[in-house]
């Protein structure tokens, strides 16, 4: 079934200084209806860039993450929308599959998807032991307007979802680090951000044990129940990120203070 003409889809990009990577993810998307691309505070070559490809750019700034994907979705003219990261790829067969999953829903006006990803470090493909705040091995990136809303946590913001309908079979590529070193300066970004948050919240921070046994629970459920132990020493890295985010994020929170934080 053609549905090409049935089903629009909306490309939502939100970046900041993403000149290495935009040209690809934006290569990725010649085949969707619309492209909206959210530049937040960008001081690089991004936006010139982006201006060589048929998408409409809008530049601003936003006090934290979720507000700025929750703008980037209201300025989308189609109901369904494909949020992408500008590290991360989809491809033709995805957007068709995605198009005809929508088709034949019963009530096409919400719901979302969840799309699984392969996640790579340098070019090594890295599929098993993702989560617990440090990756994902699916995200809910295929959605209804009326379905999705995001927190306004400055790090991995709450998701407000409704009406499930199920799962992608085609996957997004995310490059989601060069090397080892950016897995450690990522953690260094990813534990201050947390940290704020963390020093924002009305709950008191619990006790130190408490945080290292979560720690110790990230490492299992990573390495064990999520199957890293399949990627050998790649898996053992991902594991040892997820339980470190937990017990530095906490740490930073107790023994800093907003003025060290670095600006997000």
């Amino acid at each position: 079934m053609n549905c090409d003409n049935k089903i629009k889809i909306s490309a939502l990009i939100v970046a900041r200084n993403e000149e290495l990577n935009i040209k690809d993810c934006l290569n990725s998307l010649n085949t969707i209806d619309e492209i909206i691309i959210l530049l937040d505070r960008s001081t690089d070559n991004t936006i010139n860039l982006a201006k060589k490809f048929n998408c409409i750019i809008y530049e601003g700034s936003w006090p934290s993450e979720g507000h700025r994907r929750n703008e980037g979705i209201t300025k989308c003219s189609n109901d369904w929308i494909l949020e992408l990261d500008a590290d991360e790829r989809a491809n033709e067969a995805l957007i068709k599959e995605a198009k005809n999953k929508i088709l034949k829903l019963n009530d096409k006006t919400k719901g979302y998807f969840l799309i699984p990803f392969d996640n790579y470090i340098g070019t090594k493909r890295v599929r098993y032991g993702w989560g617990a705040s440090w990756g994902v091995s699916s995200k809910p990136c295929l959605f209804n307007k009326s379905s999705k809303v995001w927190g306004n946590e400055a790090i991995h913001p709450s998701l407000k979802l409704n009406n499930k309908q199920g799962f992608l079979n085609n996957r997004i590529d995310h490059y989601v680090d060069k090397n080892i070193s950016d897995m450690i300066q990522r953690l260094d970004r990813y534990t201050s951000a947390k940290a704020k948050d963390l020093r924002a919240s009305p709950n008191k921070l619990p006790p130190l044990w408490i945080t290292v046994r979560r720690s110790l629970t990230r490492f299992y459920k990573c390495y064990i129940t999520r199957k890293g132990y399949k990627e050998k020493g790649w898996g053992f890295l991902n594991a040892t990120f997820a339980a470190l985010f937990v017990l530095i994020s906490y740490l930073k929170a107790k023994l800093e203070n907003d003025s060290e934080f670095p600006n997000n």
